[in-house]
């Protein structure tokens, strides 16, 4: 027998899920959308290409809207985690930025977003999607 402190918070998991999704779409969405607008001043100060960093502001832009209106959701959250393995690796190896960084702008920020889309991609985004409004209803 398991103990749950609120058993009937459980009914509301999937509102959980959903906010989730929003925070996690608004942070990829104004993320990708920066990296569109100014491509050339974004790929110098993170120090990549042109071309990868439009390619990388398409991607952020199209996973989060898959993770915020549940389309492709689960795909959606593994090319955003792929997205946050390789910021955490530019900030570790590349920049030698260490968990907390100076002026709190360390890998852990980027960790956070990786655990946020694995629940997602685990729960496909609870019921609250249009992938189960479409395919799951009764």
């Amino acid at each position: 027998m398991r103990f749950i402190l609120f058993p009937n918070s459980l009914q509301y998991a999937d509102w959980g899920f959903l906010l989730l999704r929003i925070i996690s779409a608004v942070v990829f969405f104004s993320s990708g959308s920066a990296h569109l607008k100014a491509p050339r001043k974004r790929a110098e100060s993170l120090g990549l290409s042109v071309g990868f960093t439009i390619f990388l502001g398409w991607a952020e832009v199209l996973g989060a809207l898959g993770i915020l209106f549940g389309v492709l959701t689960q795909w959606a959250a593994l090319g955003l985690i792929l997205i946050m393995f390789g910021a955490i690796y530019m900030k570790m190896v590349k920049w030698k930025t260490g968990f907390w960084g100076e002026k709190s702008s360390g890998w852990h920020y980027d960790l956070i977003f990786v655990i946020i889309n694995l629940v997602i991609l685990l729960t496909d985004g609870g019921r609250f999607t249009l992938s189960h409004w479409f395919f799951h209803r009764p």
